[in-house]
């Protein structure tokens, strides 16, 4: 019997403290030695690379991405640009077009781990190697990779002379490790879309022709006095030769250009900002202005979202739009001031969602592109209230959004938030999903728990999560912690499927002394309901009706609103009584403010027969 408990007693511990411990994830370090050829747009490297191991699995085999394999006639992301119905105008037919002077590459020479050449083989953007000697959980790996490298003709993100004229764009230029995970290997091939990578530290040296200032992650070692702090010294070549470190980041971009203006300014959080950009290639005055908009900016985005962790951030013209990697943005320069900001303010809350909240972007690129669009329409409206961008502050930043994504929800081409970025049919249905749908998450979460309960679970999900890579049921657990809510119903609904909300006022009618109000559900899609009953003398109520999935109820602060008993989610209709006579009312409306993503507001309310 003694025997019995004690192993039960075992058995309970040891699964209370396996589920403790069951979260795990890689961790990278890269040191990598690049020389740079701007004659021909080529560069050799010799490159280490330490993986460790932290997985509960033994590896046999590793991979890694060659992003620059995707620029040549005839990749995988040259014929999904052909194929699509909609592709990017961006890309479009021109990789399809690109001579082999044009196109990019990688090329391995040679991979080895403890002196030992390991075989390997590339498919496209791919590589995969099988290991000399496997690696145990707990241990780490080294491989020492040796390549050749050429730059393409700027398509997309990455690249050589784009169209404003930047010499380098020097993002996925280096073989990076695949992301492993609880899923296993994240081998996906690249077709432009999105990114998921392993944390790592970065110590990286570029020799490249004096001529050039760099842009880049990191922190540079060996600064000089000059313009763009270049380092003094030079290599035999007549080189410079920049020396940079990264910390626990998971990814590293650099841009060079000869004729970059370099701008420092320390914000108020102690964050350096950097700007490089091209006077005569674009809009020097919107750029002059830039660094006190974001500082302010800053202010707002760590009360409301959590303290930036790294020492700088570079904002860098050099990108076909906007992208954003650790500690830095490549962008378009030639920008009126409100558009250099909004794209600014878009890449920088990257470092919050997928930047230091890493989710897998190719899985959940709503949790970065729609998280991020969210927090820049706040961040933006915020800047309007404070006079330092044009434009009128706005009392609901996010109604556009509402309207457009159920304009949207009508085309019949939406596809659920399931669907891997690179599977979307259209690229307007990406578009729609990750970055309007995502940005609705959070919206319709706001209106769901009340606006103290979002900011402080927004808080949490970044205290609780970052330097991690969360999904999306840790996000919605935390937003669940904060608020007392339960939210399993919302997550299925909205990442799941493609149902739509929609409400109506069913009836009003006199019975005896008392008005009924009867309601109904249109669409599939559950949601608590908000009433405002404005009353014909002049004042006015409101009502709150739960949904019953929810157990339990949004917390108006001191706003005064009757709690009505919950809308059960099986239920089409709903009533209930009001103390009062039909003629005493004025207008009775259901989502009176649009608060709610409701895709038909025709049907939202009851109007006096008077009126």
């Amino acid at each position: 019997m003694i025997f019995f408990i004690l192993a039960i007693v075992s058995f309970f511990t040891c699964h209370s403290l396996q589920a403790q411990n069951s979260y795990w994830q890689m961790k990278a370090a890269y040191e990598i030695d690049l020389n740079m050829n701007s004659e021909n747009h080529t560069y050799e490297a010799r490159q280490k690379t330490v993986l460790y191991n932290n997985s509960p699995d033994t590896l046999g085999e590793i991979f890694f991405h060659l992003y620059f394999n995707a620029f040549q006639p005839g990749s995988d992301m040259d014929i999904r640009s052909r194929t699509l119905p909609d592709p990017d105008p961006r890309i479009g037919h021109r990789i399809s077009k690109l001579t082999q002077e044009e196109s990019g590459f990688i090329k391995i020479n040679s991979i080895k781990q403890k002196g030992n050449d390991i075989k390997f083989i590339v498919d496209g953007t791919l590589l995969m190697a099988k290991l000399h000697r496997s690696c145990p959980p707990g241990d780490s790996l080294v491989l020492d990779l040796n390549y050749l490298a050429q730059v393409p003709v700027q398509i997309r993100r990455s690249g050589r002379n784009n169209k404003e004229g930047i010499d380098y764009s020097m993002a996925q230029w280096y073989p990076k490790l695949c992301q492993y995970d609880k899923h296993g290997w994240h081998t996906d091939p690249y077709i432009a879309r999105e990114f998921y990578g392993i944390f790592a530290d970065y110590k990286v040296q570029i020799r490249i022709d004096e001529k050039y200032c760099l842009a880049f992650t990191g922190v540079l070692q060996n600064p000089g006095k000059g313009e763009c702090q270049k380092p003094g010294q030079k290599s035999n070549e007549s080189k410079v030769n920049w020396i940079i470190h990264a910390k626990n980041v998971h990814d590293f971009v650099w841009a060079a250009d000869p004729d970059y203006t370099y701008q420092s300014h320390t914000c108020s959080n102690g964050m350096q900002l950097e700007l490089f950009y091209v006077k005569e290639k674009s809009n020097p005055e919107s750029w002059s202005q830039l660094a006190p908009i974001i500082d302010k900016a800053m202010e707002f985005i760590e009360s409301k979202y959590g303290r930036y962790t790294y020492p700088k951030y570079a904002v860098v013209q050099g990108g076909d739009g906007g992208m954003e990697y650790p500690m830095a943005t490549l962008i378009t320069g030639k920008r009126p001031l409100i558009s250099l900001v909004g794209v600014t303010i878009h890449e920088l809350m990257h470092s919050w969602f997928q930047g230091v909240l890493a989710t897998n972007e190719s899985l959940y690129a709503w949790m970065d592109e729609g998280f991020t669009s969210y927090a820049e329409e706040e961040t933006m409206n915020h800047l309007k209230s404070l006079k330092l961008i044009p434009g009128d502050p706005s009392l609901d930043p996010h109604l556009d959004n509402r309207k457009n994504f159920a304009a949207f929800s009508q085309t019949g081409i939406e596809e659920s938030l399931t669907t891997h970025s690179d599977h979307f049919r259209t690229n307007r249905a990406y578009g729609m999903g990750a970055y309007s749908k995502g940005a609705l998450c959070l919206d319709q979460l706001n209106y769901i728990v009340g606006d103290a309960a979002f900011d402080q679970g927004m808080l949490n999900y970044y205290r609780d999560w970052k330097f991690k890579h969360p999904e999306p049921a840790d996000f919605f657990r935390v937003m669940e912690k904060a608020s007392g809510i339960q939210l399993d119903w919302f997550q299925k609904y909205f990442v799941e499927t493609t149902k739509q909300m929609d409400y109506g006022v069913d009836s009003v009618y006199q019975k005896d002394n008392k008005v009924i109000c009867r309601l109904v559900r249109l669409g599939e899609f559950p949601m608590p309901v908000e009433i405002r009953l404005n009353k014909a003398n002049g004042d006015f109520e409101q009502f709150y009706i739960p949904l019953n999935l929810m157990r339990s109820c949004k917390d108006f602060g001191t706003k005064s609103v009757q709690k009505l008993p919950a809308w059960s989610w099986v239920q089409p209709y709903y009533e209930f009584e009001l103390k009062l006579n039909l003629e005493d009312i004025h207008k009775l409306c259901i989502n009176a403010d649009s608060k709610m993503a409701d895709v038909d507001p025709n049907n939202n309310c009851y109007q006096s027969r008077s009126e």
